[in-house]
């Protein structure tokens, strides 16, 4: 069994190689040089018990030698806003008046037709700019544009 754990490391670090690039996300990178240093260590020793005690040690080393390096890596990518997030902080046109009594009205944004409802009971009128503040169920939650 010895002389083929070389071949069963391998095939770990493949796996968890494979499992790594299957995800968008660093999971199991630190397994597979783990997994590749133990199998260094089978061309050395024959003892299993060694072997599993240099992925381990090894795993755990370089997970907490690069954890901080992922953090910074990670922070400093802004997330990609989607679907309807991606309008908050945008600017739209108003298609209908929106007074303090209806408080509800029609706004124009990327060409999307969108109801709007004011945040504070300032009335907006047909053509004015405003701001998208938030988004609550199918309302985009509106301001005045300040020319900001």
């Amino acid at each position: 069994m010895e002389e083929y754990m070389p071949f069963v490391w391998i095939g770990i670090a493949v796996v968890m190689a494979v499992g790594e690039a299957a995800t968008n996300q660093l999971v199991s990178i630190w397994f597979v040089v783990g997994a590749l240093c133990a199998a260094v260590s089978s061309l050395i020793t024959s003892s299993v018990l060694v072997q599993v005690i240099v992925f381990i040690v090894v795993t755990c080393g370089t997970l907490i030698a690069t954890k901080p390096l992922v953090d910074k890596y990670k922070k400093g990518h802004k997330e990609v806003k989607t679907n309807s997030d991606r309008f908050i902080g945008q600017t739209g046109v108003m298609l209908t008046d929106i007074d303090t009594l209806e408080a509800v009205g029609q706004v124009k944004v990327s060409g999307e037709v969108w109801t709007a409802k004011l945040k504070n009971p300032t009335p907006v009128k047909k053509d004015d700019k405003v701001k998208i503040l938030a988004i609550e169920g199918v309302k985009m939650i509106v301001e005045p544009w300040q020319g900001e």
